[in-house]
């Protein structure tokens, strides 16, 4: 299958955002962060352009709340690449883009999945609070662990949608591309906190922001009634 115009500029403002991160600053005439500065916000508004212009969406809640956190996700994207430090407003930015995909994906699940899957993500949560809030600056204590509570409950969720049969079986395609994208959002999340907090994560820019994408890519395709 021919992939489409619009996934080849997403693709392309993908490979622009990782690369003008990685590149040297005096290359390009010393211009590669503008790659960076262009490539990151344009992949996240071309993906809730894709949320929007889904004909058949899983319903009309779920498609507005999940443009919500794109919506959010951008404002974090902005915050986090500008110069100075803006981890804090851009951490409450994605705080909220996390809530509004917990109002997308919390129905329909039942307890039993919701179960496995809290049970699955807080052993992951914990795991990493545990290796990284030694590290972690002790005014920023409180809004890690706050934001990992969030995100946690966003992947378990979504995994819990993937578990539960009737979800599953009603709406194959987007339980299956949630859970494969929340997911994703765990790891993008963890590496760039390991990076951050403890540093020394090889080829940083290429990990952090290609699972980030894959997982936003991912919940977008999810709105889809497929």
């Amino acid at each position: 299958m021919p992939i489409r115009p619009p996934t080849v500029v997403f693709l392309l403002s993908v490979a622009a955002a990782i690369l003008g991160a990685m590149l040297p600053g005096e290359m390009l005439g010393g211009h590669a962060l503008w790659l960076h500065y262009i490539g990151k916000p344009l992949a996240t508004v071309l993906l809730c352009w894709k949320v929007l212009r889904v004909e058949v969406p899983v319903s009309a809640r779920y498609r507005r709340a999940v443009a919500f956190g794109m919506v959010l996700s951008l404002v974090g994207d902005v915050f986090l690449m500008l110069p100075g430090d803006l981890f804090v407003p851009g951490l409450v930015a994605f705080l909220l883009a996390h809530i509004g995909y917990i109002v997308a994906f919390a129905p329909g699940s039942n307890a039993k999945a919701r179960a496995a899957a809290f049970a699955l993500v807080a052993i992951i949560g914990t795991a990493n609070l545990v290796g990284l809030l030694p590290r972690v600056d002790p005014a920023l204590k409180i809004p890690v662990v706050a934001y990992t509570v969030v995100l946690a409950a966003m992947a378990a969720f979504a995994l819990a949608r993937a578990w539960t049969p009737a979800v599953s079986s009603a709406l194959p395609h987007s339980a299956r591309w949630v859970a494969i994208g929340a997911m994703l959002f765990m790891t993008s999340d963890s590496l760039l906190a390991w990076d951050r907090f403890a540093g020394g994560i090889p080829m940083s820019p290429l990990l952090v922001l290609g699972t980030y994408y894959a997982a936003q890519w991912c919940i977008a395709r999810s709105v889809e009634r497929a």
